[in-house]
């Protein structure tokens, strides 16, 4: 009889939990000791996965890192949809700033963003994780338009580059605190030049 539907979801079950397991142990890596200390052995033992099996999943660590990290802020951070564009992009923001609430999560992400400008091969991987974020805004900027809570004519990709230049810039160069209760202030000023004119 050899193979039945059974065991082969047995198969599947095992193998994502086995995924799963490292892009936990990643995470976890990458947030304890950033991404130049992050080893595809150190995951190996940590997740329980044999090294051959990680490399035949993720080409290289910068993959794997980004995948991970990227799994981890999906799950920490999913898309709101209150059907208001203002209380999305404050829950959004919110959760965003919650960051610094967490300094080893901060400083992982500094630390991602000075390798992103070394590396060239992470910078790729680093940019395509950025992008998944911007679209998530750029998907609640558009249900705004279509609602006409927003001008139809706003230029999104300007709009989202907004929305994370503060958060970027006070995040990495500190002159200002990054709090989760200014959220609603910064989305506030921001709609203000979004909201169609009379």
């Amino acid at each position: 009889m050899g193979n039945t539907a059974g065991s082969r979801t047995g198969g599947r079950v095992r193998s994502d939990a086995a995924r799963a397991d490292v892009l936990r142990a990643s995470a976890e890596i990458l947030e304890e000791r950033g991404y130049g200390r992050m080893t595809i052995e150190g995951v190996a033992a940590r997740s329980g996965v044999a090294k051959s099996t990680i490399y035949r999943w993720w080409r290289s660590r910068a993959e794997l890192a980004m995948d991970a990290y990227a799994e981890a802020v999906a799950r920490r951070m999913p898309e709101p949809d209150t059907g208001a564009v203002e209380t999305d992009l404050v829950e959004f923001v919110t959760e965003l700033y919650r960051v610094t609430e967490f300094p080893v999560r901060a400083q992982a992400l500094r630390g991602m963003t000075a390798e992103a400008q070394l590396d060239p091969e992470f910078a790729r991987h680093f940019r395509e994780w950025v992008g998944t974020r911007r679209a998530v805004v750029a998907g609640i900027l558009a249900r705004g338009v279509d609602r006409g809570e927003l001008a139809a004519d706003i230029d999104l990709d300007r709009a989202a580059d907004h929305l994370f230049g503060l958060f970027w810039y006070r995040l990495l160069v500190e002159h200002s605190a990054v709090r989760p209760d200014q959220a609603a202030g910064d989305i506030a000023q921001l709609l203000t030049g979004l909201r169609p004119r009379a």
